[in-house]
Order: structure tokens, then C-alpha cells, then sequence
């Protein structure tokens, strides 16, 4: 899919969700902030008080038409343009393996393989348990439930992207099993797991266990999601 092809894609999911949204203003507040975008930055672009946008969020205005809402979210996709365009070519790497972006947050390959601690530092990872590469070639964020509940045995293979030698990160964890389980389902493991959303107090008593067997790194964080998303699209 073309650039043009991506981001009208996107802009039609974004002004979808507003639109068909039971809470339209916290749907748009989702959306800028799932971009990183302040409120005073998106009326700038949009020539508006940012009491506008924030009434709008808030519910104070009524609900935007479909004028209103397509304006806001051009105005969302053209600050990311300005800014590298990182958020629209993200979701690109996610359609473009025939996933939801609310399935899978980030999917990734680099230009060269990468050590395993630079991935643990960008997303303030603790290891539990070392695997036996520490080298990967992509990543791939996933929302474990979602994931779980959603995708079948063959979709979940495709989390790979091109190759098994990367990291997958699930995120909302509360143990972990769920997650550890569902790759035993698959013949494939990854190079790395980590687990977002708990420390290592709260880790699965068998999580550690289940990686060694299966031979892949164990890690998890507690880094705020949009943090870890963003430093996460440094490693290119």
C-alpha cells in the first residue's frame, strides 16, 4: 500500500472510531494522545484556542459533526507528517502485516540486528531469565489480550513479521501466563519475550521455567506505553 494509501486508511479508522464512538471527545483525546500530540499543538494546526479542543474532549461542546472531526484528525496526521510522519508509517508496518492496530501497536524490522540490551533499555527492562541469542532483528508490541482472544494459531505466526529472531512485547500483563502459554500453542519461539505491565514480583511462578525450555530471553517492564512506543521507533 502507498504512503497516500496508509494515511488515508488511517484517517478513515481514526474518524471512524470518533464518529461511531458512544464518548466522541475522549475517543479524539485517545487519538492525540496516542500521537503524542498536545492540545495547544493540534489548534495551532487547526487555528483554534486550545479551549476549543479541550471543550471538545471534555463533552462541554456538543457532539462534532463529521466536519469538525475530519478536520481534527487531518490536523492529528499532518503534525505527524511535520514531525517524520513516525506514527502514520507505524501504523503502516502493522496494516501491511494484515493486522488491527489495536491488536498489534508496533511491528518493526531493522536495518541490522541489534543486542538484545538495547531493547531492554529502551523499554526499561529488568531480564529474569537470558535465552540463547541475545542478538534480534525486529520487534513486534502486541496487546496480550487482544492478541489471545483475537487471532488464531496461523495470525499469531505472522507476529514474526520476517523472522523469529526478534522480541515480542506483550503489554496489559498482570501475570504473564496467558501470553507464555499461547507461544507454546505455536512451533516457533522468539529470540526475546517481554512483559509489560508487571514487575518481577509479580511474574507467573513458571514463567522463568517456560523460557528456559524453550530457549528464548524472559524480561519484563513497567515503562509508561506511549515512552516505551516512542523510544521503541528509534530502533530502525
Amino acid at each position: 500500500m502507498s504512503d497516500d494509501g496508509i494515511k488515508g486508511a488511517l484517517a478513515e479508522k481514526m474518524a471512524g472510531e470518533v464518529v461511531l464512538s458512544s464518548d466522541p471527545g475522549a475517543t479524539i483525546r485517545k487519538w492525540r494522545t496516542d500521537f503524542g500530540i498536545s492540545q495547544t499543538a493540534l489548534a495551532d494546526e487547526l487555528d483554534v484556542s486550545a479551549s476549543v479542543v479541550s471543550d471538545y474532549e471534555s463533552g462541554r461542546r456538543e457532539n462534532p459533526g463529521i466536519g469538525v472531526v475530519g478536520r481534527i484528525v487531518s490536523g492529528l496526521l499532518a503534525i505527524d507528517e511535520h514531525r517524520g510522519g513516525e506514527r502514520i508509517r507505524q501504523y503502516g508496518n502493522v496494516l501491511s502485516a494484515g493486522f488491527e492496530s489495536d491488536v498489534v501497536y508496533d511491528l518493526r524490522e531493522y536495518a541490522t540486528t541489534r543486542s538484545l540490551g538495547e531493547l531492554h533499555d529502551a523499554v526499561d527492562a529488568t531480564e529474569v531469565s537470558s535465552g540463547s541469542s541475545d542478538r534480534i532483528s525486529g520487534h513486534t508490541v502486541i496487546d496480550s489480550i487482544e492478541a489471545i482472544t483475537r487471532l488464531s494459531s496461523d495470525e499469531f505466526v505472522r507476529l514474526y513479521g520476517q523472522s523469529t529472531n526478534r522480541a515480542l512485547v506483550f503489554t496489559g500483563v498482570t501475570r504473564g501466563e496467558s501470553p507464555l502459554v499461547a507461544l507454546r500453542v505455536v512451533t516457533q519461539t522468539p529470540n526475546a519475550v517481554v512483559l509489560h505491565g508487571i514487575d518481577e514480583s509479580e511474574l507467573w511462578d513458571h514463567a522463568a521455567d517456560l523460557a528456559r525450555i524453550d530457549g528464548y530471553s524472559l524480561a519484563v517492564s513497567t515503562a509508561p506505553l506511549e515512552s516505551m512506543l516512542e523510544t521503541l521507533a528509534a530502533m530502525e
